[in-house]
C-alpha cells in the first residue's frame, strides 16, 4: 500500500530540470549579493521604468524616436493612433524621462531623453535577434 502512495506522489510532483533537487544556501554569496543590490526603492523605480516601455504603443513611439526627432502629428501618423492618444502616451514617457520635447512656433517636437535610451533599445533588439537566430 505504501508503494502506491509513493507512486502517486511521484506522479503528482512536477519533475523539473530547472530547479535544484536539494536546498542549500551559500550564505557567503547571499551576503555579498545583498550588499551590492540596489535598494528596494531603486528596484521599484526600475520596474516602473521598464513597465512604461512594456506597452506596445509606447514602445513603438520610442522606436520611431530612435530614428529621428518627430512632431506629435508625425508620431500619430507613424503609430496610427489619434493625436490625443499619442499625447497621453508621450506624457507618460516624459514623466519617466524617456522622451523630451521642444517647441518651435506652433510645433512640438519629441526626441529621446538621452543616449542611454537608444543604447538600451538597441541592446534589446540585438538580444532578440540573437535568440531568434539560435532557433
Amino acid at each position: 500500500m505504501s508503494n502506491r502512495s509513493t507512486e502517486k506522489k511521484e506522479k503528482m510532483s512536477p519533475k523539473s530540470d530547472y530547479v535544484c533537487s536539494v536546498e542549500v544556501v551559500d550564505q557567503q554569496k547571499v551576503t555579498h549579493v545583498n550588499q551590492v543590490l540596489p535598494e528596494k526603492m531603486v528596484t521599484r523605480q526600475m520596474a516602473e521604468f521598464f513597465k512604461s516601455l512594456s506597452d506596445p504603443t509606447r514602445l513603438r513611439i520610442v522606436q520611431a524616436l530612435l530614428e529621428e526627432e518627430l512632431c506629435v502629428c508625425d508620431i500619430s501618423a507613424i503609430v496610427d493612433i489619434s493625436i490625443s492618444a499619442i499625447s497621453h502616451q508621450l506624457r507618460l514617457l516624459r514623466s519617466m524621462h524617456i522622451v523630451k520635447f521642444r517647441k518651435q512656433g506652433k510645433m512640438v517636437y519629441y526626441s529621446l531623453e538621452d543616449e542611454h535610451i537608444s543604447r538600451m533599445l538597441e541592446i534589446a533588439l540585438e538580444h532578440l535577434n540573437e535568440k531568434a537566430n539560435e532557433r
